[in-house]
């Protein structure tokens, strides 16, 4: 089948980080592709039920990325109403941006697997990429980074292995029913992790695991939103409680190669001076 008689991906969450990355491969492999965004056209929202099925129709697969997380509650509620309706509309496989030891996560991976669609579920560590495309940045730049975390190591993934895993379940044969935890080739702290930006950049920037409360205070000081402040407190304080301190293979199993490394990551990012104070 040609790229002209192949029916279109639609990938949501296009214009965030993993989104983003799969609509460009797609894009550049001459497959057509939807952007599911409420900037796009035809819009979409996942607040809005009456924007999807437009953005379904005629669609064969869906990268389906969740916003704002998978851990806000009826998120998987939502997940499930949207998969259920896609496979009414003719999609015939879902490629499901999870999150590694996450209850609503799974709750959400369960929904995908029940409706009826081919599916793939791409199970992500924490992206490196929160620290320059994200809501670390800033700390970054200023040359303190405190959070509310302790020694415990992540394997922090490249969002750029993350699409690639996608990709492939998308556009080839031998993914469907598979779940793919990603994550990078070792454990770092976040401290490390900083630790190899500061290498990287050549600059002094330091690290400081502070109590909840403490970050809490500090968000809300900045203008963030209290529902923001909650999921990711949640996330600091549950998911890296050490439940997701170890490596897996899910990049090997679905490439055939081994995942990128934070120093890597470190880099690569550093010459674009996003990091530049």
């Amino acid at each position: 089948m040609s790229a002209n008689e192949q029916k279109p991906v639609l990938v949501l969450g296009a214009t965030g980080r993993t989104g983003r990355r799969v609509f460009e491969r797609l894009s550049i492999a001459g497959r057509p592709v939807r952007a599911g965004s409420r900037s796009a056209t035809p819009p979409f929202d996942w607040t809005e039920p009456a924007t999807w099925p437009a953005v379904l129709a005629g669609i064969d697969a869906v990268y389906l990325s969740y916003q704002p997380d998978l851990a806000v509650p009826g998120a998987a509620e939502v997940v499930r109403e949207f998969t259920e309706l896609a496979v009414r509309s003719g999609v015939r496989r879902v490629v499901l941006l999870s999150g590694r030891g996450e209850p609503g996560a799974q709750r959400a991976e369960a929904a995908v697997r029940e409706s009826g669609a081919e599916w793939t579920v791409v199970r992500a560590a924490w992206f490196q990429q929160n620290f320059s495309e994200d809501f670390l940045v800033e700390a970054v730049r200023a040359g303190e980074v405190a959070l509310p975390v302790g020694a415990v190591g992540e394997p922090f993934v490249d969002a750029d292995d993350i699409a690639d895993v996608a990709v492939a379940a998308l556009t080839e044969e031998g993914h469907a029913g598979q779940v793919y935890e990603v994550t990078g080739p070792r454990l770092l702290t976040f401290a490390e992790a900083i630790g190899e930006i500061a290498a990287a950049t050549g600059r002094d920037i330091a690290f400081a695991s502070i109590g909840a409360e403490r970050y809490r205070a500090a968000m809300a000081e900045h203008g963030v939103p209290p529902e923001v402040v909650s999921m990711v407190e949640h996330l600091f304080t549950e998911v890296l409680d050490g439940r997701n301190a170890h490596l897996t293979d899910g990049v090997r199993r679905a490439l055939g190669r081994e995942p990128r490394d934070f120093a890597d990551y470190a880099r690569r990012t550093a010459p674009t001076g996003v990091w530049n104070a």
